[in-house]
């Protein structure tokens, strides 16, 4: 049936349901994040990221076997094609990371066949993307900076490879365990920007490389992914939590945005940005680094009383990152690499039952003109 736009508009589509799913939800009585029912900061707390991307990619938490055959499918499949290689050594090294991820996505589409995958071969596609990506990621930071790829003990977790891959240590137990929780808080979030336009692409028919290039676009910009980085920019400006205070409230006299404070969704407060919190926490009194700490508290407290706004998933997943060693850039590279498992949940979903996505708008334009030769304008 045919709808005529009506007047009922809502600017950046702001709580309007655009679809069904059963990956991912909101609790809209305590606003806690469900990955198929099951609490994110819950699964944070217990579970490893592999036992997260099975629950998302194939609907359910794995038996020790399927565990086994996740950890060593993306421990197979991290091994990079030489074409890409070369690629990505031909990448500037001033390029942004998140180009370079999408550009790695996009090669590898190129290089593969030009079809239409069934699910079940999106389904590999999307395990392959997930091991591949760190290694893609990584090898062109560090051959752009002259360095050489550090080698990674495969029996430690995607947390900890990922972590050696960066760093060229082994993470001790409790940094092994920050990067699975961060990256199982970042996994999945519903209908966010990124989320929607993989979906938006999966439903015209096209494949799981361009929906994971679309998204990682989207995710490209600071309005969706970034803050972490710039929280952590910011919290690097002070110099204690008195000054931390002081800055704070200058900026916010000033009306400039604090970046890893407030969401569209999260009213009373991110819980994921507590986890993190208890995380931080602990690592910078395990480095003796807890003046760091302090004043990232301080501005959340601040910004707190003064605006009622609260720490988001990114503001302490920040300074976690960086007291393990981590270089600001990679920041929200690292929620791709997370995402990854979410969108190609939403990219399968969105394959077994499509419908092409195909809003309307309300049109505030002229009306209908008469057409002018252009010798009589």
């Amino acid at each position: 049936m045919v709808t005529t736009p009506t007047e009922n508009v809502t600017k950046g589509l702001e709580d309007v349901i655009a679809g069904t799913t059963s990956i991912c939800t909101i609790n809209p009585a305590n606003e806690s994040l469900l990955y198929r029912g099951y609490s994110a900061t819950e699964l944070a707390e217990h579970a490893i990221f592999e036992e997260v991307i099975h629950l998302l990619v194939e609907g359910r938490l794995p038996k020790k076997r399927e565990l086994k055959r996740v950890v060593k499918l993306l421990v197979q499949e991290r091994k990079l094609p030489k074409k890409l290689v070369k690629v990505l050594k031909q990448l500037p090294d001033t390029a942004n990371p998140m180009s370079v991820l999408r550009t790695a996505v996009s090669f590898l589409g190129a290089i593969e066949d030009n079809k239409q995958y069934s699910i079940d071969e999106t389904k590999q596609i999307a395990y392959s993307l997930i091991g591949k990506l760190p290694f893609a990621l990584m090898t062109w930071y560090h051959v752009s900076r002259g360095q050489s790829v550090p080698k990674v003990t495969k029996t430690r977790s995607y947390a900890a490879r990922f972590l050696q891959l960066v760093t060229g240590r082994e993470p001790d137990e409790l940094e092994e365990r920050i990067m699975n929780a961060s990256l199982i808080l970042y996994a999945e979030h519903e209908f966010n920007a990124s989320t929607f336009s993989a979906r938006v692409v999966t439903s015209t028919l096209s494949d799981i490389y361009s929906a994971v290039t679309a998204a990682i676009g989207a995710l490209k910009g600071p309005l969706h992914g970034g803050a972490n980085e710039a929280a952590m920019e910011l919290i690097l400006k002070f110099s204690s939590p008195e000054d931390a205070e002081r800055g704070i409230m200058d900026m916010l006299s000033k009306k400039q945005k604090i970046m890893g404070f407030g969401h569209r969704v999260y009213k009373k407060g991110d819980s994921r940005s507590y986890v993190m919190k208890h995380y931080s926490k602990d690592l910078a009194e395990r480095k003796n680094q807890t003046k760091l700490f302090e004043i990232a508290e301080a501005i959340e407290k601040t910004v707190k009383a003064q605006k009622g706004l609260f720490p988001n998933a990114d503001f302490y997943s920040a300074v976690a990152y960086y007291l393990m060693g981590v270089p600001i850039p990679l920041y929200t590279p690292i929620f791709v690499l997370s995402r990854m498992s979410g969108w190609s949940a939403h990219i399968l979903e969105q394959q077994s039952d499509n419908r092409l996505i195909r809003p309307r708008a309300l049109y505030h334009g002229p009306q209908q003109l008469d057409y002018v030769p252009n010798d009589r304008r």
